[in-house]
């Protein structure tokens, strides 16, 4: 089963996947599809705030904040990761819960990066936001390093998100029965 919608002026079929007995999701990835990409960038940015720094949790926002940062003009952005790396100092930590992700996710922000969002105006990326835990996990974060959040954004906002006042989003994705309907 799929559902096909339009982003960004673009036509997809997204697979639908159970993540319970009755309920699916439409699984909306980025990966590969350059144009889909660049044109969510696009898109975003125009009703993007005024900003300093992007960051964006690992993995499937990446492709997404990279053009974003390139098609501003932009030579950095700061990526949350799902690991602590070894080239990590002064690590900040926080916990996501996520609905596509089994239990309790921790998410890492390396120190060095966290002091160049001290006192900036830090745009937080996402591909969707559904939950919000990711986006709540990345919030704190910033929170942590002194960054001033002016802005939460995706590429589509799934189910309930796409009733939240405080995030922009291109388009809404809903939830699915698990016969395929819409919920």
């Amino acid at each position: 089963m799929t559902y096909e919608m339009t982003v960004a002026g673009l036509k997809r079929q997204l697979p639908l996947c159970p993540i319970s007995d009755t309920v699916m999701i439409g699984a909306f990835v980025i990966f590969g599809d350059v144009e889909l990409t660049c044109a969510c960038a696009r898109d975003l940015l125009k009703i993007a705030p005024e900003f300093d720094y992007m960051v964006a949790p690992e993995a499937k926002a990446i492709p997404l904040i990279h053009e974003m940062a390139r098609q501003s003009g932009r030579n950095e952005y700061f990526l949350v990761r799902k690991k602590k790396k070894a080239y990590m100092n002064g690590v900040f930590e926080a916990v996501d819960h996520s609905i596509t992700t089994e239990g309790e996710q921790k998410l890492y922000m390396d120190g060095t990066d966290a002091e160049k969002l001290r006192g900036k105006r830090i745009l937080i990326l996402d591909d969707v936001i559904s939950t919000g835990g990711s986006l709540a996990a990345v919030e704190s974060l910033v929170n942590q390093a002194e960054g001033i959040v002016v802005g939460r954004m995706a590429i589509l906002a799934e189910g309930d998100a796409a009733k939240r006042g405080d995030i922009l989003f291109l388009e809404k994705l809903p939830l699915f029965s698990a016969d395929g309907k819409p919920l």
